[in-house]
């Protein structure tokens, strides 16, 4: 759908200009929704969820794979604007590409065998004279809201599952990176998706609150900060959601772990996507035999990197979102320091550009330590004993993953057990994450489970067929 013909569909005259992270230039615009139009708006999604249903699964699964060909076609041209709006580096934007291609191509092998299954009424005394299955069918319309941190992949793991389950999506990406969704969405209308089963929505917190409140929406599924998770789920009414509100993600180095090899995976996992990832890591625990020899090894890693302009290809680190953010994220290194934690590199910004920033010594009860940092920062931590490894990596309210290093089968057999954590990467950092897996946190604030079959679960329901013979 071009912008003209969602302008006219929502009737949105205002324009919301996007600007680059690293150097603040307009790379672009789209149309806002204005909160009037939402009930309209909505009524568009009706047909569309009506015309997503009738869709056979061939259907939706030639679509999913065509727009999946035409996006890798034109992989350039999405790396170069997830770079322009959301500042990754080149090289992060191009794995991006790749993996939101796979992601829509996991989706339609998904509308093709998540059919249902039979049921076995005869293992029940009294019912061998019935026989019967049952369907997976689609909720209807799912309204997908999506951070900036990584503007197409994140859109492509909910649209992707809704579209393969025969759902209508009313999509609200991040005001900050809303580019990379429009081509999306586009590559799908290109590919013969009816231009009502994927409404694009641009707009502020007024507009996301219309449309989660609406009754017709079935299901909201939600990625971004925990503050905004709990304003979903109050405004939201009687209705599925799924959502996945952050991390704080610990790595844990035992004492015959691979150091060489820990450290290489440690740096990438703290400082990808200048540390705006909710798997990255953040808190790294060390057991006190290997300790100095990690420190050093990745102190230097972490100052070789290259920071800078996130379009040139041999740049590592590049700006974070916004200045608020780095900010945020010093003015959390500043409450550490002065309660006593050392910083080891980094700790300075140019411009947008913080600098991967290491820090040891850090007290837990600070921020830093509790809560998601979401920005290129790391802590070092000095641990005695197994137990005591545990216990600090377990002591935070959130999870998503945690990762180990170890040469010990028992040792990472029993971490798998004793950590509190959607996910345990044994000898991988926590941001290790493959698009065909189930993701979500434990413990506070998760709901559901993200990964291309597991979405398209929490995203159709079952209907039984029985029959009486």
């Amino acid at each position: 759908m071009s912008e003209a013909t969602m302008m006219q569909v929502v009737r949105a005259p205002r324009l919301h200009e996007v600007t680059s992270p690293y150097d603040g230039r307009i790379v672009g615009c789209v149309a806002i929704t204005d909160v009037s139009a939402v009930e309209e708006l909505m009524a568009a999604a009706r047909s569309g969820a009506a015309a997503a249903k009738s869709l056979s699964r061939h259907a939706r699964a030639a679509i999913l794979s065509t727009a999946a060909s035409d996006i890798e076609r034109r992989s350039e041209v999405f790396a170069q604007t997830i770079v322009a709006e959301a500042g990754k580096t080149i090289r992060q934007a191009r794995k991006e590409v790749h993996r939101a291609v796979n992601t829509l191509r996991l989706s339609a092998e998904e509308a093709t065998r998540g059919a249902g299954e039979v049921i076995p009424f005869d293992s029940y005394a009294g019912s061998e004279d019935r026989t019967g299955w049952f369907t997976r069918e689609p909720l209807g319309i799912i309204a997908a809201i999506t951070p900036f941190n990584d503007p197409l992949n994140l859109v492509a793991h909910k649209v992707g599952p809704a579209i393969a389950g025969g759902n209508a999506v009313v999509l609200k990406p991040s005001a900050l990176t809303p580019l990379s969704a429009q081509l999306l969405a586009d590559a799908l209308y290109d590919a013969g998706l009816p231009p009502e089963a994927l409404t694009v929505v641009h707009g502020g917190r007024d507009v996301a609150a219309a449309i989660i409140r609406t009754r017709d929406v079935r299901m909201v599924s939600f990625t971004g900060g925990f503050a905004t998770g709990e304003a979903i789920a109050r405004t939201a009414g009687l209705k599925k959601l799924a959502m996945d509100l952050g991390g704080n993600a610990p790595v844990i180095v035992l004492d015959d772990a691979d150091v060489d090899h820990a450290v290489d995976s440690c740096v990438s996992g703290a400082f990808w996507a200048a540390g705006q990832n909710c798997v990255g890591v953040q808190r790294i625990l060390v057991h006190h035999s290997v300790y100095s020899e990690f420190r050093g090894k990745f102190l230097a890693a972490t100052q070789a990197l290259v920071t800078g302009d996130p379009a040139e290809e041999r740049t590592d680190v590049g700006p974070m979102i916004t200045p608020g953010a780095v900010r945020e994220v010093q003015l959390k290194i500043s409450g550490a320091v002065d309660a006593g934690a050392t910083v080891l590199a980094g700790n300075r910004a140019e411009g947008n550009v913080l600098l991967p920033t290491v820090l040891e010594s850090v007290p837990e009860e600070c921020r830093l330590w509790q809560e998601e940092v979401f920005g290129p920062v790391v802590m070092l931590k000095v641990f005695s004993t197994y137990n005591e490894a545990i216990e600090l990596a377990n002591s935070i309210e959130f999870s998503l993953h945690a990762g180990l290093f170890t040469r010990s089968l028992a040792s990472a057999m029993g971490a798998a057990r004793d950590l509190d954590a959607g996910g345990v990467m044994i000898n991988d950092s926590s941001d290790y994450r493959f698009d065909g897996m189930p993701f979500g946190g434990s413990k506070y604030g998760s709901m559901g489970r993200e990964g291309v079959r597991f979405a398209y679960e929490e995203m159709t329901q079952p209907k039984v067929v029985c029959i009486r013979n």
